[in-house]
């Protein structure tokens, strides 16, 4: 490579440029919680750090399908997840965040019974890997299955 291009392939700061300020909001033992998929629409669980950007807010509904379900869930179990990280005190929480990963573990059981493995780790039966065996989600809409 030339010299003029591994230049150009480095980024580079002023030697005055000023630093980032971040603003990370204090969070309360026991805050309130949005319901799972209220938190997976609005981007976080928690109401103390829904903090819209610009004043835009996203309270567009998700349908009410399996997918949608364990989309929610997985976003509350990771929400939870890192709340504890810092909070590993607050048991209503961590009851909660069990609540919310049986709930998840259940769910992607089902889901893998009803329309196939979401994940390749999901994928492997008797020593055999299905996950490119059909149907392919766009074959079940299509013969009206789904």
């Amino acid at each position: 490579m030339d010299h003029s291009v591994q230049s150009s392939c480095r980024g580079m700061l002023p030697s005055a440029a000023p630093l980032a300020e971040p603003f990370v909001p204090f969070q309360p033992n026991d805050p309130n919680r949005y319901e799972a998929k209220a938190g997976l629409i609005r981007g976080t669980l928690f109401p103390c750090l829904d903090l819209p950007f610009l004043g835009m807010v996203n309270t567009e509904e998700k349908s009410d399908t399996p997918m949608h379900d364990l989309q929610a869930l997985g976003f509350a179990v990771q929400e939870l997840g890192l709340y504890l990280d810092t909070h590993a005190d607050d048991a209503e929480a961590a009851e909660l965040y069990e609540r919310y990963a049986d709930l998840y573990k259940a769910g992607m059981k089902r889901y893998a019974e009803q329309c196939g493995a979401l994940r390749q780790t999901g994928s492997v039966v008797d020593g055999t890997y299905t996950w490119t065996q059909g149907p392919w989600p766009w074959e079940i809409a299509a013969n009206g299955e789904g």
